[in-house]
């Protein structure tokens, strides 16, 4: 929040520079944000590929997590595809 004088409204500048603070700031926060879900989809996906194991196939999977085959297979994937140094990456960057 700015603060203003009651006497001097802001210039055009200071109006355009509270706004791109404004803007900036929620960007920022929107960044922070979609990196803890990255995090978090992460996490799920290995607890997911787990869970395969322990149950044994995808099928049983998904009947014991009471969740479709389909997402079981979109986590699965994701697990594959994941590179290691991108855990990593996504930790820190979620991290306050």
């Amino acid at each position: 929040m700015s603060v203003q004088s009651s006497d001097k409204p802001l210039s055009r500048k200071q109006r355009l520079q509270e706004k791109q603070r404004r803007q900036l700031a929620v960007v920022d926060t929107v960044d922070k944000a979609e990196a803890k879900v990255r995090k978090a989809e992460v996490e799920l996906a290995g607890a997911v590929a787990e869970a395969v194991q322990v149950f044994g196939d995808e099928q049983s999977a998904s009947e014991g997590l009471d969740m479709p085959v389909a997402a079981i297979r979109r986590f699965l994937d994701m697990v594959r595809d994941e590179p290691a140094g991108e855990v990593a990456e996504v930790e820190a960057v979620a991290s306050p």
